[in-house]
């Protein structure tokens, strides 16, 4: 079985990857851990996408059975044709934001005020990460962006496999058990 979670920002999709795969025995990955080099300062040195590419296999190709979770649909095409399972979390906007803002506090602490090191890097990721639910395929400085309301929607109609969407702001083992209870009733026929 492949299941790939995707949603904004602050969705909750590692969380519920991690439970999804701690529950079925399966691996799970998150694209962070391939799209961002890992440096002293995270997430600020993207990996080129031949390196993503060639993680990605490495990363997935060896299990038969995988959650995928996180922002990954500008290049992360090469596994599509392997989702069993779609798993879309939305979330609403102010929740999700102040999910955000509390995590960066919690990763960062002082380094994201005024005059921190993180300062620059947590306002414009808080923008950005706000602009989801608003913004076309561009965002605020005219850069392509694969994170938007309108582009998730516009990629989950293309989808051939079933897509599961769930409302995020339950706790997270209420949302497994709606998953496992998906799959149970709709994908007993896919291998695990």
């Amino acid at each position: 079985m492949h299941i790939y979670i995707l949603g904004a920002s602050g969705s909750g999709k590692t969380t519920l990857g991690k439970a999804l795969s701690a529950y079925l025995n399966i691996k799970h990955e998150d694209s962070d851990n391939i799209y961002w080099e890992p440096t002293e300062a995270e997430f600020t040195q993207r990996r080129s996408l031949i390196d993503r590419e060639r993680l990605l296999r490495e990363q997935l190709n060896g299990s038969q059975s995988w959650v995928f979770s996180g922002l990954a649909l500008s290049w992360a095409v090469s596994i599509e044709p392997l989702y069993d399972l779609v798993i879309f979390l939305k979330l609403d906007p102010n929740v999700r934001m102040e999910r955000l803002r509390l995590r960066e506090i919690e990763r960062y602490g002082d380094r994201i005020l005024q005059g921190g090191d993180r300062f620059e890097d947590s306002a414009a990721f808080l923008l950005w990460a706000k602009n989801y639910d608003i913004s076309g395929p561009v965002d605020q400085v005219s850069r392509p962006t694969n994170a938007t309301l309108a582009i998730h929607e516009n990629w989950l109609s293309k989808r051939f496999c079933p897509v599961l969407r769930l409302d995020s702001a339950r706790p997270v083992d209420e949302l497994l058990q709606l998953t496992v209870e998906f799959i149970t009733e709709n994908l007993s026929s896919v291998e695990s």
